[in-house]
């Protein structure tokens, strides 16, 4: 096992994230030694989405507003359709997200959290995967999308759906273990 001591993680993610994909990273990282933070766009609670229904809430650590790319080691997309269509549409995510590839900082997303990275401008060549409902986003988007349980491009991990998660996180630890990849770029 990886140890993450002394790295920080975000995990951005707002109103319906899929709980399942916010809680097990988030409990991944931590068991490996990282702190982690949930970012989001206001402070106090965000709410979860699990089986068809809103679930539990989970306290923001840090608002959008008060963070940068520099205060983390990686960056964690859960996915869910609300969160992620929320957070494309908000600038400061936006900028926040292509911060992590402009600065060749793991990035790892899951489910339909990929549309956040095409609306960073960030997949154009890349090797990717995510939930199949948004896979023709992600070809419009220049990304060469693959139907695997994950797949990893020089720090970018992605997979498609919650049936994932045991393989999204620990490539997602070891991506944080190894640090900047230059390859990972906006």
């Amino acid at each position: 096992m990886e140890n993450l001591n002394k790295k920080t993680v975000a995990i951005l993610a707002t109103n319906g994230f899929e709980e399942s994909e916010l809680r097990e990273p988030k409990k991944a990282l931590e068991d490996a030694g990282a702190e982690v933070h949930i970012v989001s766009l206001e402070s106090g609670e965000i709410k979860g989405w699990a089986d068809g229904n809103w679930s539990n809430s989970y306290k923001v650590d840090k608002t959008l507003k008060d963070v940068s790319q520099k205060d983390y080691n990686a960056l964690v997309l859960p996915g869910g359709q609300i969160n992620p269509d929320i957070l494309r549409k908000n600038k400061a995510a936006v900028s926040f997200v292509k911060s992590f590839f402009e600065n060749h900082k793991p990035v790892a997303a899951i489910c339909h959290a990929p549309w956040l990275l095409a609306e960073a401008g960030v997949l154009k060549g890349r090797k990717i995967t995510s939930y199949d409902s948004i896979k023709t986003d992600m070809i419009n988007a220049g990304a060469n999308w693959v139907d695997e349980e994950v797949v990893v491009d020089s720090g970018l991990v992605t997979s498609r759906s919650p049936e994932d998660l045991p393989a999204f996180n620990k490539k997602l630890v070891e991506e944080v273990y190894e640090g900047k990849h230059e390859e990972q770029v906006a």
